[in-house]
């Protein structure tokens, strides 16, 4: 059955009205929430959401060039190394899942999560 659908009111070819949200309530919740819940796909690859950038010390991809046999230079980007790792703090007893460079991982086993999380705000990294 194919039906027009015009603000809360929905006709079908057979000229019968019906409301649409009695007719398919549990449908209708249920594609709300599912609709509430995905990203903003329009703008999921603008935002600085997804960008290759350590949350602890702030790397990011550098330039540099590959260089042949030749000598001949292209460039290239050396990108960062980053996981996705989730880190328990003791301070305040929370699970933190943090997308750090290995190297950040490092100073996370040197010093502790609380200590590198405290310096990365004061340093304007971690918001």
């Amino acid at each position: 059955m194919i039906l027009l659908f015009f603000q809360e009111n929905c006709i079908d070819f057979n000229g019968l009205q019906r409301n649409f949200q009695e007719k398919f309530k549990n449908t209708w919740q249920l594609l709300k929430n599912i609709v509430s819940l995905q990203p903003n796909f329009e703008n999921r690859f603008k935002t600085k959401d997804m960008s290759r950038i350590c949350q602890l010390t702030g790397k990011t991809a550098m330039g540099g060039n590959n260089v042949s046999h030749s000598n001949a230079k292209t460039p290239r980007q050396f990108k960062v190394n980053l996981k996705r790792k989730r880190f328990f703090v003791p301070e305040t007893g929370e699970w933190v899942t943090l997308r750090v460079s290995t190297s950040a991982i490092k100073n996370i086993n040197k010093k502790g999560i609380f200590a590198c999380m405290k310096e990365a705000k004061a340093n304007g990294v971690l918001a």
